[in-house]
């Protein structure tokens, strides 16, 4: 641990939220809020200047988002400590973002304890679960039930949701930094895995499964 305690960087895009979470974190005496970044890429520029022990990561954030983010984050720095805090609450979701390497995930709707006792259990090196999400995924394992979305790859997943968020092709190229051809192929794959046409069925797709925040569908073409 780092002089003055535990030391956290909250990355989110409304600075209300990062406010409140500050709050909350530095009443426990051993926590210390040293940096906040309201984006994916601003989480990703300083995170050499704040040196954080506990990195705190949204993941529905404009840009890049938390799960390129996040990728980005451990492929330059593979030690870094990652509490994914979402206001997702599909088991999809915490899948992906174990795999990519992030070491915890709880809901935003979690109370204030538990929070706090996400970022001692990530800062310990010990994976945290919330526990609905952790007997989600307990029960997938026992009926080996197997969902479509599981068949994408990351880079597959991560267009998955940002097409059916409403991005176009050029934008999810930009945002990504690959050609929109490449970015085609993988809308080409995401297709024939899931069954579906268009970005319409898409967002269905993503809605039936949890995977969309309410309001975050833009126009869909």
């Amino acid at each position: 641990m780092s002089g003055g305690g535990i030391r956290v960087m909250l990355v989110d895009d409304h600075a209300v939220v990062r406010m409140g979470f500050r709050l909350l974190l530095e009443s426990a005496a051993d926590i210390r809020v040293s940096g906040e970044a309201e984006s994916g890429e601003e989480a990703l520029r300083r995170l050499a200047e704040v040196k954080p022990d506990v990195v705190v990561l949204d993941l529905s954030m404009p840009g890049i988002g938390g799960l390129e983010a996040l990728s980005r984050m451990l492929a330059h720095a593979p030690s870094t400590r990652v509490l994914v805090l979402t206001a997702h609450e599909d088991a999809l979701h915490a899948k992906r973002v174990l795999k990519a390497g992030a070491l915890g995930y709880l809901s935003k709707r979690s109370a204030a304890e538990e929070l706090i006792r996400a970022i001692y259990q990530v800062h310990a090196g010990r994976t945290f679960l919330e526990p609905a999400i952790a007997q989600q995924l307990a029960l997938q394992q026992l009926t080996g039930e197997r969902n479509p979305v599981d068949m994408l790859s990351e880079k597959e997943f991560k267009v998955f949701l940002s097409l059916a968020r409403g991005q176009s092709v050029a934008d999810i190229a930009q945002v990504m930094s690959l050609s929109p051809r490449t970015i085609g192929t993988h809308l080409y794959n995401i297709k024939q895995k899931l069954g579906a046409s268009n970005s319409a069925e898409l967002a269905i797709i993503a809605m039936r499964h949890g995977l969309l925040d309410p309001g975050s569908v833009g126009s869909i073409s």
